[in-house]
């Protein structure tokens, strides 16, 4: 089987679906944040493992502690899964943080404060080019 094939795309998506439902709905642990989302879900052709990469809206702690909650209830979250989608193998899921929304979130803001360092300069100028009119 391709790795990218359609079967394998869909199964990733359904995957995905479920994780968040069984996350969302499913976990009593105090540990795992309210704010926990799976981000992207990669089930290997075999049906065997799964990579599940999460965001934790929060601080380190926060997604350390969601990270052991999670992989504390990894038994209980395959068996869920099991339950709801029909395959012929349940896959060992890993759970792995993924920071690419914190990345992009930091990156904006740097992002902005260049441009607004560049928006200041540029009122500076029209300013001067006022005052050199009179």
């Amino acid at each position: 089987m391709k790795k990218r094939g359609i079967k394998n795309t869909r199964i990733n998506t359904e995957v995905q679906r479920e994780l968040s439902n069984i996350i969302r709905s499913g976990i009593k642990d105090p540990r795992v944040a309210p704010w926990t989302s799976v981000v992207a879900a990669e089930v290997a052709p075999d049906l065997k493992t799964c990579k599940a990469y999460i965001s934790v809206l929060g601080d380190e702690k926060a997604q350390a502690d969601t990270l052991d909650g999670l992989n504390s209830a990894v038994g209980f979250v395959r068996r869920e899964l099991a339950r709801t989608l029909n395959m012929r193998n349940t896959p060992e899921i890993r759970f792995i943080l993924d920071q690419s929304i914190e990345y992009g979130v930091n990156m904006s803001k740097k992002i902005d404060e260049v441009t607004k360092d560049l928006k200041v300069s540029d009122m500076d100028r029209e300013d001067e080019g006022e005052n050199d009119a009179e």
